[in-house]
């Protein structure tokens, strides 16, 4: 009975710290509270380009999916950006990938090193990528440049000034 119950205990040990360490990219995205008279949340693309400004991974991508006939899917391309380089070659909704758009407040984005969508990040220069369009509102997009992999526990950070607010990229070896 002791062995069963300390094996178990080691298993619920492992599982605890693997599931508290297991986050080794993550993206906080702030979307700030506007005093505007008619407010529509942010469609919001998150993604990875490489020094060539080719589009490495699609982190997420949110946007009005509950909209009839996919209606929703029609205004993406006012994410200028992204839809130039990767949305306009997808298929949506990207399982993994796309979701509903969020309101104000911080939104928290967590990845595995070597697991999708972070599977094929190879060591070099990137930038994370964070924009942001809103309906009767403006547009906005931010630029994290960072290298991989890194040697040590680092976070990055920018401000928004409109549609965004802090965008926040932390990397952990």
């Amino acid at each position: 009975m002791k062995l069963i119950k300390s094996g178990l205990m080691t298993a619920v040990a492992f599982a605890s710290f693997t599931q508290a360490h297991a986050a080794d990219f993550s993206v906080s995205v702030e979307i700030p509270k506007l005093d505007v008279a008619e407010y529509h949340k942010p469609y919001v693309a998150v993604w990875i380009e490489d020094n060539r400004n080719q589009v490495v991974s699609n982190l997420a991508v949110w946007y009005d999916v509950d909209m009839r006939n996919a209606e929703g899917e029609k205004w993406l391309k006012d994410m200028r950006q992204w839809w130039r380089r990767s949305g306009r070659s997808l298929e949506m909704p990207v399982d993994g990938v796309s979701g509903a758009t969020y309101g104000p407040g911080a939104h928290d984005l967590e990845f595995t090193v070597g697991e999708s969508p972070l599977a094929d990040l190879q060591p070099g220069d990137y930038r994370l990528r964070v924009e942001a369009a809103r309906e009767v509102g403006g547009r906005e997009l931010i630029n994290i440049p960072f290298s991989w992999p890194q040697s040590s526990e680092v976070t990055f950070e920018e401000q928004g000034s409109s549609e965004l607010g802090a965008i926040e990229l932390t990397i952990k070896p």
